[in-house]
């Protein structure tokens, strides 16, 4: 029997990120980047196969056993969660898969996703990864799989024996791979046959608008982001800001392929920027309208404050489906919000938005930052009475992370911060909103002790207000208020409860 080409894993890291929130609360979602790696591989010619690990319920030694016994030519690791930063969370699971593949087989083993290309030299020299990729790395693979150990973005060790047995040393590429033009011809879709596609679900609030026999999966529009907020890393395997788009047809014919072939109908667009480019989303609205799929769709995207102002727009895009909007609004303090180049708007902008988004049938996910770097104890409350003044239907609330890849990854590093790759840190897990070990920034006035106790008890009360309870019962009915109860009674110790280090 021939030898597969390429296995590309997806480790299981979701009950580490998520504590208990990851059994019932949390989306198991279709590995994106893997899908569409998975196509452009096959098109080239390569055999390949995906394990994911996190659908198929394996612990670490199980996927490792699994990668062993397959016995591929390559093992390739994506480096993906949620979205762009939940990347760095997600490495502890896959080097601990990777350390036994290594202790038990001699199959390359390879690291791509945004924090590899955040951090390639490191990766590489930390983990246990044979290769890593700096980029996109469809074409890196591609070159590796035909013997080219110089490929563009492919970082690797040496084994130098003239500086002892077993030690090794980074080999820079010779150039970073490019990125490509063609998201249509390159990569065309995702490999959703290589999945077993009913293992996966949405996310608990999701489905207030859907039905759990609609499935799951994400479909990608568009890579990149043209704006430069500091905390935020998803350009970092594209080396640029800038925005690159797939075709509206391809993405209604993806969408159409996922609800005639697989039956499913509750579905993510991942892309951070996804209401920015009006044409753009018009015409995949118009496709999906055209298909008679509207009716059928559950979908949820993200947009900015400043790109819902077009009523015409968000009327159509309820039309086609679209039930859920995720609108970062960070921060309750203008001031707080120009430090981190978020947009130029006010509250009342932001209120506004929402009220707009919300007239034409579309709910809304509302998203706050606390401990941004020139947040004080004031500005978060600042933060905590605008989400309430808001009352979305559903709302994040994170801690300001320096992920690998930002701007503010540097400027902590600048500035002496401690982060949680430091030493006497948590390790990249430490990265992770809702794990044990995470460790946010602290700011110039509070330590990182204080940021995340106010986060945490600022999504207690937020969920707890009879306001929000009253407009939740009113919208999706009794059984959105059971899930939340059942959400807020689920704890979520922390470390820093703990030891109280700052």
């Amino acid at each position: 029997m021939q030898r597969l080409d390429l296995l590309l894993v997806t480790a299981p890291s979701r009950a580490e990120v998520y504590q208990q929130l990851a059994e019932r609360f949390v989306a198991v979602e279709p590995p994106v980047w893997s899908g569409l790696i998975a196509t452009h591989i096959r098109n080239r010619g390569f055999s390949m196969q995906i394990l994911d690990a996190e659908a198929e319920g394996l612990t670490v030694d199980e996927t490792a056993c699994r990668i062993v016994k397959i016995r591929p030519r390559l093992v390739a690791y994506s480096i993906y969660g949620h979205q762009p930063s939940a990347s760095t969370q997600c490495l502890p699971a896959a080097s601990a898969v990777a350390s036994r593949v290594k202790s038990a087989s001699t199959v390359p083993q390879l690291a791509f996703g945004t924090h590899p290309s955040a951090l390639p030299e490191r990766t590489l020299r930390e983990e246990p990864f044979d290769f890593v990729c700096k980029g996109e790395g469809h074409t890196t693979i591609v070159d590796l799989l035909r013997g080219d150990f110089r490929a563009a973005g492919l970082w690797s060790h040496q084994y130098d024996f003239r500086c002892g047995p077993g030690l090794r040393k980074t080999v820079l590429p010779s150039f970073d791979a490019t990125n490509t033009s063609d998201l249509d011809g390159d990569l065309p879709r995702q490999s959703w046959d290589l999945l077993d596609m009913k293992k996966y679900r949405a996310h608990n609030w999701h489905l207030w608008t859907g039905s759990p026999a609609g499935g799951y999966a994400s479909v990608q529009t568009s890579l990149g982001c043209p704006f430069k907020c500091s905390f935020c890393c998803i350009n970092a395997p594209f080396g640029i800001s800038g925005i690159r788009y797939w075709s509206p047809s391809n993405v209604a014919a993806q969408i159409a392929n996922l609800v005639e072939r697989y039956g499913i109908t509750n579905i993510k667009i991942p892309d951070e920027m996804f209401v920015l480019n009006p044409q753009h989303v018009w015409q995949i609205c118009n496709h999906l309208i055209d298909m008679g799929l509207g009716p059928r769709l559950n979908i949820w995207a993200y947009a900015r404050i400043d790109t819902v102002g077009d009523d015409a727009l968000l009327a159509q895009m309820r039309k086609a489906g679209f039930r859920w909007l995720g609108i970062g609004v960070e921060s309750g303090s203008k001031h707080v919000r120009d430090g981190v180049s978020k947009g130029r708007f006010g509250d009342e902008d932001i209120i506004k938005a929402v009220k707009r988004v919300r007239g034409h049938g579309l709910h809304v996910g509302a998203n706050y930052i606390f401990g941004l770097p020139d947040d004080t104890l004031e500005s978060m409350k600042q933060t905590e009475a605008l989400a309430h003044e808001i009352n979305a239907e559903w709302a994040n609330m994170y801690c300001a992370m320096p992920y690998p890849g930002s701007t503010l990854h540097r400027i902590a590093g600048e500035r002496g911060w401690r982060r949680p790759e430091d030493p006497g840190g948590p390790g990249w897990i430490g990265y992770s909103q809702h794990a044990y070990e995470s460790m946010p920034l602290p700011t110039e006035t509070l330590p990182y002790t204080e940021v995340l106790d106010f986060r945490d008890a600022a999504f207690l009360r937020y969920y707890r207000r009879a306001a929000y309870v009253d407009m939740l019962r009113e919208t999706f009915g009794e059984g959105a208020v059971d899930d939340v109860m059942a959400m807020l009674a689920m704890g979520r110790p922390r470390r820093a409860h703990r030891d109280g280090k700052q």
